[in-house]
């Protein structure tokens, strides 16, 4: 049990270092616009402890670095952030999906999986990341109405930080809680603390086994509050209260798991400073390695876009090629 609780500190630590190292980066050019994951580090920590090896994450672009904790390379992330094809990881080796950039639209690509799973008599479950905002969208509403009528094994976990980039949830949303919107579909809904490392581990643990008895998805909104910006590039002080957020910034999650470890008697400086070390020595190890990567050639933009390639996408590649001679 110790060594499970050192673990998930360590994840979490990883995630938190890594945040701020790429940050670094984008502001040095190194790496393009970032998203951030400050504070967010309990929800990715704690709902991946539960899952299985043979399970599936379906991420957006917020969860791209805590991919890394289901096997995805570092440098493969980094990679993906200069915008290099050698970021492009293959799903079914780390069984993560590609991380979605349109906001909410992967939800229903989570949960078409999911059921496919269930046809298929696949014993594994799925889970799904998004934030606030994206329950706003429709692909959110089609993808949870769609899991409750199948009862496909898919956990729908909402990260509610309480910003869609600039938009509170109050404008938003009517509802009391987003949780709450769980029963409109015919699923459970659970609101738990994202800032309980273990409270988020537990309450995940919990809907990934009703999955798996065949009791179909649940919504969790993992409630959280964002006091830093949006991406690398966001002046979140145009928009939020910086009074409240230097508030907020006290209940930070990964200093109130160090407390309760440290309360017993589990995690000591020494540790605790290796831990940060080997994460900041992982992470500017695989920026090198990702700014080592080969130039790619100027083609490869039209590669992968279908399986056989189309003429349409043949003669551009053509036209493309001409004019850069």
């Amino acid at each position: 049990m110790s060594q499970e609780l050192l673990e998930i500190y360590r994840d979490m630590v990883f995630l938190r270092v890594f945040d701020e190292e790429w940050k670094r980066f984008s502001h040095m050019g190194r790496v393009g616009n970032v998203p951030l994951t400050w504070g967010l580090e309990a929800v990715y920590a704690g709902s991946m402890r539960a899952l299985e090896a043979e399970d599936w994450v379906f991420p957006s672009y917020r969860e791209t670095s805590a991919s890394i904790l289901r096997g995805v390379p570092a440098a493969t992330v980094l990679a993906m952030e200069r915008g290099h094809p050698g970021g492009w990881w293959d799903p079914w080796s780390h069984n993560v999906a590609p991380p979605s950039i349109p906001v909410g639209s992967h939800v229903s690509h989570a949960v078409g999986y999911a059921w496919g799973t269930r046809l298929a008599g696949l014993p594994h479950c799925t889970i799904v990341y998004f934030g606030d905002g994206a329950t706003s969208e429709g692909a959110f509403h089609e993808g949870a109405n769609y899991a409750a009528l199948t009862k496909a094994p898919v956990v729908l976990m909402c990260n509610n930080n309480g910003w869609a980039i600039s938009t509170p949830v109050s404008r938003q949303s009517a509802a009391a809680t987003l949780a709450a919107k769980a029963e409109g579909y015919g699923m459970p809904g659970v609101r738990v603390d994202g800032h309980d490392v273990l409270a988020v581990r537990d309450a995940t643990a919990e809907a990934l086994a009703r999955a798996r008895d065949g009791g179909g998805p649940t919504l969790i909104e993992a409630v959280t509050v964002r006091t830093g910006a949006h991406a690398a590039v966001d002046d979140p002080s145009l928009y939020m209260d910086q009074e409240a957020v230097e508030r907020e910034r006290s209940k930070d999650c990964l200093a109130r798991y160090e407390q309760e470890l440290q309360d017993r008697d589990l995690l000591d400086e020494d540790t605790r400073q290796r831990y940060h070390d080997e994460a900041r020595s992982i992470t500017r190890t695989a920026m090198q390695e990702a700014e080592a990567l080969e130039d790619p050639l100027p083609g490869a933009i039209l590669g992968s876009v279908y399986a056989e390639p189309a003429a349409t996408i043949e003669s551009s590649g053509q036209a493309f090629q001409e004019e850069r001679r």
